[in-house]
């Protein structure tokens, strides 16, 4: 069972992330989605996942689009060979540098925790659960590139592949 979790897009996915998600069972979305057009354009092949972000708001999506912006929770589950997983935006766990503990604390049920929020990749496996941040998937504040991670999941072991892209030059059309 393999996984994609990404996070951080506001309002764009790169095109070569939304490629690998199509060859995932699930697609997990840890918030600052920016627009149901970033959710329109994965195609994992049973689920995609989303959770809402703080920039996730009425002000930021376009009028026509907030019904799906009405549709997200600010937490989801998804139950898996080997454990579940849980994503949130992370943004209410301040501070940062208490924010591994603090999702420990309120998910300790969970195999992995993942989070957004700061762009920033981060796989932390010290202890289980364990909490991951993909960075961003978009083309914003991305830190050498867009990044993702993608989890297989079997009964008796989860690995973890953490894919930071090249950075390639947009432009509007």
């Amino acid at each position: 069972m393999r996984v994609a979790i990404l996070s951080d897009t506001h309002g764009f996915v790169d095109p070569r992330i939304a490629d690998r998600v199509a060859e995932c069972e699930y697609a997990v979305h840890a918030g600052d989605i920016g627009g149901a057009d970033v959710l329109l354009a994965l195609h994992p092949r049973k689920q995609l996942l989303a959770v809402r972000g703080n920039n996730d708001s009425n002000d930021k999506w376009a009028p026509h689009e907030r019904h799906f912006l009405e549709t997200l929770p600010e937490e989801a589950r998804l139950d898996l060979p080997g454990g579940q997983l849980i994503a949130v935006h992370g943004h209410d766990a301040e501070p940062a540098a208490w924010r591994h503990t603090t999702l420990r604390r309120r998910y300790p049920e969970a195999r992995v925790i993942c989070y957004g929020h700061s762009h920033r990749m981060v796989f932390d496996d010290e202890t289980v659960p364990w909490v991951i941040n993909p960075g961003a998937a978009g083309r914003t504040r991305t830190y050498g590139g867009p990044s993702f991670v993608i989890i297989d999941c079997a009964e008796e072991a989860w690995v973890v592949d953490v894919i930071r892209l090249p950075p390639r030059k947009y432009r509007s059309l």
